[in-house]
Formats: structure tokens, sequence, C-alpha cells
């Protein structure tokens, strides 16, 4: 028995009054054109608002009372996100000295102690032949705390200023910085590590000492600064200047 083969309708044109000519694409009813280069509507042009805390977005007639979801106070920006942040990143910018000129641990035995700061403590490593750890502690205790001290240093400045130079990067720096913070507690997780299993024996004894504390509050510090930045802020003066243009 011959299969019986069902032939598929001709696309319609957009009136759907008839088929479409040879070479005519088809149109769906609900299909619309996306023009790749057309400029992207903000927040503040739409009139609408997000409430920073649970994200849900209100109107912009509801800034500065409580969030129907909940209840939080809703602004338009983080409040003093300017100033909150130049307080933790200086704190970090002075605590950050002693943090590497302290002693961050002192190791003992029944022969000899040895204290190190955390760049002594990498030349060590590197001479005793752990290059692979004398790298990541390096890199997550030198570093990554002057990249982000940097970083945050050069968006507020350039945030406060209102610059309009490079948005779209010194958003991904910002990122960036959000990224690697998690990372930036390495030796101190190797302070406390080697502290608690080495109190296990008698013949040995791991001890924190100051800069330890000095660079746990550095970490700490920058994570506030970074938490109070608002990323917004440096898009609208850019927004400002495309409205004016």
């Amino acid at each position: 028995m011959p299969e019986l083969t069902i032939p598929h309708p001709p696309p319609m044109r957009p009136d759907a009054s008839g088929p479409a000519p040879s070479g005519t694409p088809a149109v769906t009813p609900h299909s619309t054109p996306v023009d790749d280069h057309a400029p992207v509507r903000t927040a503040a042009e739409a009139g609408v608002v997000e409430c920073t805390h649970c994200g849900a977005v209100h109107p912009a007639a509801v800034v500065e009372t409580p969030c129907g979801r909940c209840g939080a106070q809703v602004h338009a920006r983080k409040v003093a996100s300017i100033e909150r942040t130049w307080a933790f990143l200086i704190a970090a910018l002075i605590l950050y000295i002693p943090a590497n000129l302290l002693p961050i641990m002192t190791t003992g035995t029944l022969l000899s102690s040895q204290t190190n700061t955390i760049m002594s403590g990498v030349v060590y490593l590197w001479l005793d032949g752990s290059y692979f750890v004398a790298a990541v502690v390096f890199i997550a205790s030198i570093v990554v705390p002057v990249f982000k001290l940097a970083v945050l240093t050069m968006l507020v400045i350039t945030t406060q200023r209102r610059s309009t130079w490079r948005p779209y990067e010194r958003t991904r720096l910002y990122r960036m910085v959000e990224a690697v913070g998690r990372w930036s507690m390495v030796d101190i997780f190797v302070v406390a590590l080697l502290a608690s299993l080495v109190r296990l024996d008698a013949l040995a004894m791991v001890t924190p000492e100051p800069g330890a504390l000095a660079f746990g509050a550095v970490v700490v510090l920058t994570m506030f600064a970074s938490l109070s930045f608002d990323p917004r802020l440096i898009w609208d003066p850019v927004d400002t200047h495309d409205t004016t243009d």
C-alpha cells in the first residue's frame, strides 16, 4: 500500500490574504524585528526602581517608601554609597601596612622557634621547594589585596568625579573584585588550620600573631567596601551625557 504524503501549506503573507510568493520569508503573528544597535532603555527612563533587598521592581514614585514585598526602604541608589565605600577603603589601606609588617604566625618546636610575616613565609616556602604553595600564598595574600584596593580606589575616585571614561570596563573590574574577594583569606585559613592541627602534637606549636588579625581585617573591610559601592553610579553620568546630547 503506497504511503500517504500530506503537503505543508505555503507560508502566509503578513496580511494572511493568501500564499506568499516564492522567495518571501514567512512572518509569524508575534515576530518583531530586533535591532542589535538600538539604544538600551534604562530603569530610570522606564520609570521603575528595584528594591536592593529582595529585587522587587516598583514604580519610581515609591522611592523612600517601604517595599511592598519585604518592607525595606526603597532607594534609587545605595544610601551614602561613596562615603561608606571610602570609609571602609581607607581603614583597609591603613591596616594593610601592619598586616604585611607584623608577623602572621610563629612556629615552634622543642629546639627552636620561627616567626614569619606574609612575605617571609612566601620566601621560605619558595626556598624550601614548595613552589605551588608559595605561588598560591603570594597571589592570595599580596596580589589579590593590592588589586582589590587599587581597583576600588580607582572606581570610587572616577565615580565621585562623575567620569564617563570606559564605564563598561569599570563595571567588569568591579565584578572581578566581587568574584576574587572570597579567595583573599587563604593564608588565614592555613594559619587557623595549622594552629588547630599542630596543637595536637606536644612537640610542635603554631601560634597566630597580630599580622593575621590585621590581614583578616583588611580582607573583611575590602569586602564591605565592595558591597557598599553601587556600580549603577558608574553609568549615571553616561546616561546624563547621552540625554544632553
